[in-house]
């Protein structure tokens, strides 16, 4: 999914993701691209979950989101921010954190910490 946001200019990235149901149907795309398969039970077959882009199992009636078991999971801001900060990150590799954090509006720590998010994952896909 990394690889697919760094290859995306910054005027494309902005229509693309400009609010939080883009950025959420692509994670849900991206994450379902294969089709669903319940974490719990093994079932195919699933129903609209009650946020949005969540799927609930028709078996088990386990609910799960866009954003779990993926890049974005347990993330606490705003996933339109997090995807600009993630998209900043894999464009300038050597962006400070300070820079982000002025960009974002959020504190510099948690802009280290997405960073290093970023880091990791992109070694692990080398």
């Amino acid at each position: 999914m990394l690889k697919i946001l760094e290859n995306i200019m910054q005027v494309q990235f902005e229509n693309q993701f400009s609010d939080e149901e883009k950025c959420l149907k692509f994670l849900a795309d991206q994450k379902w691209k294969n089709g669903f398969v319940c974490r719990k039970c093994g079932n195919t077959h699933y129903c609209a979950g009650k946020t949005p882009f969540s799927r609930r199992c028709t078996r088990c009636k386990s609910e799960e989101s866009a954003r779990s078991h993926t890049f974005f999971h347990n993330c606490r801001i705003n996933i339109k921010e997090a995807f600009h900060i993630v998209h900043r990150v894999l464009h300038d590799p050597n962006i400070s954190t300070y820079t982000l954090a002025d960009e974002s509006g959020h504190r510099q720590m948690t802009c280290w910490r997405m960073k290093k998010l970023v880091e990791k994952e992109m070694n692990l896909n080398d």
